[in-house]
């Protein structure tokens, strides 16, 4: 992964915490490539290639909110780790839940981490980095082309 930008597909409806998300890859100087989409069918589009996401980049990480309309989060979950052509893709869940069933449920359907959005601004900005860190840098991730 290293030298070039990965790309980071946001799932979120909160349009604060979207807002929250750009300015703590803006403020950590993160070279990646952020795209947003606001419901689980939007993500599953985005994932899949369909429609007006047909030239979408196949994401390197999912950042992935739980409580969205349509279809929620742990939905996309479900389909992203049942479906061989994205089950690679490292999904992160990162909500304002931290009820211990959605934990859970989280793990029981194979998310690769966890986390609980910091509601300060500053700690939302270290959690980001970390999460880039741990991704992007420690965690080597399958090239684009390749599929398991």
């Amino acid at each position: 992964m290293e030298g070039r930008p990965i790309e980071v597909l946001l799932v979120e409806d909160d349009q604060g915490d979207i807002l929250l998300t750009r300015e703590a890859f803006e403020f950590n100087k993160l070279r990646n490539r952020l795209h947003v989409v606001n419901d689980g069918e939007q993500a599953m589009a985005f994932l899949r290639r369909e429609e007006r996401y047909r030239d979408a980049p196949r994401p390197d990480l999912v950042l992935l909110d739980l409580n969205l309309p349509r279809m929620d989060g742990m939905e996309v979950l479900r389909e992203v780790k049942e479906d061989q052509e994205l089950r690679t893709i490292p999904v992160v869940i990162l909500t304002t839940s931290e009820a211990e069933e959605d934990i859970l449920q989280g793990y029981r359907l194979h998310a690769n981490a966890y986390v609980a959005k910091p509601v300060d601004f500053e700690q939302f900005i270290r959690v980001v980095r970390q999460i880039d860190d741990f991704f992007v840098t420690v965690v080597k991730l399958p090239h684009q082309g390749n599929r398991l």
